[in-house]
């Protein structure tokens, strides 16, 4: 059978859409027929590295190419939505960079649109492809973390400072999803705290915190106002601790052989507790750029029709947790619930995460 390569739009080709032209345009396993933004000098940038597609800054030149199977968004988050259900509604598959809307009911409304239509429906959350994440999902799948506790992440800059999404949307996406991801289960509450330092009733920092029952808790760090670049996430397991830093050249994940544990003492009464600290491993990991792993997946998803890992009811399962803790930073930082949605079957059968939240 002879291999026929997707025949792909980009649109935005400005901030993180320049990266999706560099690597595309490195892929031989598709091929990029359009980049389209509004910005005719991103476009000039971004030609070069896809040199073999035309250019525009009208979306009905893509959609109006009948050789476009695909289209890749990358424009910003406010559009998703409306840019979105343009690519659904002309019958082609769609991979929108993350988050996926700026509002639940958007989300719901792209999800149905591709299942009504039977495409693929794709988000970009990138570290559900990145080696070390992958691998950390596979220690806690395993058990050798022993029980998940708690963890921290930290995505820290002194960088872009937009005015229609605050830090938390803009930053924490990665991070929610890693942390679905990794203990595949919807939090039981969310609560945020932020704060608007440049007094434009933006938040340039927030605290989000995400409770799962009574037996772990997560928090993410999110700001575009720190004095330095930060990527980590740090897991505490009962058997073992991990650290994820992605700023690391090359041990990005490191596992701590560190542990408290209480010993037991007769009568019920909790005896003293003892610290364990062993040594830390480092595990090899595949060397594939996260990005170029994600595009691939999307490419062969649209040439196999399979499902996503990243799909729309992954991408509904962030939004509905970002919009939990919008809801908590309006609220003063009162925890909240989720808001509970039907419970469609992904493409394929799988059947989506349990609300968690009824």
């Amino acid at each position: 059978m002879t291999f026929r390569a997707p025949r792909l739009a980009l649109v935005g080709t400005g901030g993180w859409g320049r990266n999706l032209a560099r690597t595309l345009g490195t892929m031989p396993e598709a091929e990029v027929r359009w980049l389209c933004d509004l910005d005719p000098r991103t476009l000039r940038v971004a030609a070069p590295m896809c040199p073999q597609a035309a250019v525009t800054t009208s979306l009905d030149d893509v959609l109006a190419d009948p050789m476009v199977e695909a289209v890749l968004v990358a424009t910003p988050a406010v559009t998703h939505h409306a840019i979105g259900r343009r690519v659904l509604e002309s019958g082609r598959d769609l991979y929108v960079e993350k988050p996926m809307a700026l509002d639940v009911g958007h989300g719901i409304d792209l999800l149905r649109l591709a299942q009504a239509n039977d495409r693929v429906l794709m988000v970009g959350h990138l570290l559900e492809y990145h080696p070390a994440v992958l691998a950390l999902r596979d220690a806690v799948a395993d058990g050798s973390l022993g029980r998940i506790r708690t963890i921290v992440a930290q995505r820290l800059n002194l960088g872009t400072v937009r005015s229609d999404e605050n830090a938390m949307w803009s930053l924490a996406p990665h991070d929610v999803s890693a942390i679905l991801f990794l203990l595949g289960e919807m939090p039981t509450d969310v609560s945020a705290r932020g704060l608007s330092c440049l007094d434009r009733g933006v938040e340039d920092v927030a605290f989000v915190t995400l409770r799962f029952g009574e037996h772990a808790i997560a928090q993410i760090h999110s700001s575009w106002l720190d004095p330095c670049k930060t990527r980590t996430m740090t897991v505490v397991g009962t058997r073992r601790m991990a650290v994820f830093d992605d700023l690391e050249p090359v041990e990005k994940l490191r596992f701590h052989d560190k542990h408290a544990e209480t010993l037991p003492s007769p009568g019920g009464v909790a005896g003293p507790v003892v610290l364990h600290s062993g040594a830390v491993v480092a595990p090899a990991l595949e060397t594939i750029e996260p990005l170029r792993a994600e595009l691939a997946h999307f490419i062969d998803c649209v040439r196999t029709r399979a499902t996503p890992t990243s799909d729309g009811h992954d991408g509904l399962r962030v939004l509905r947790v970002l919009e939990a803790a919008q809801r908590s930073l309006a609220a003063g930082g009162a925890p909240m619930k989720p808001r509970a949605i039907p419970a469609p079957r992904a493409r394929g059968g799988a059947p989506a995460l349990a609300n968690h939240d009824d």
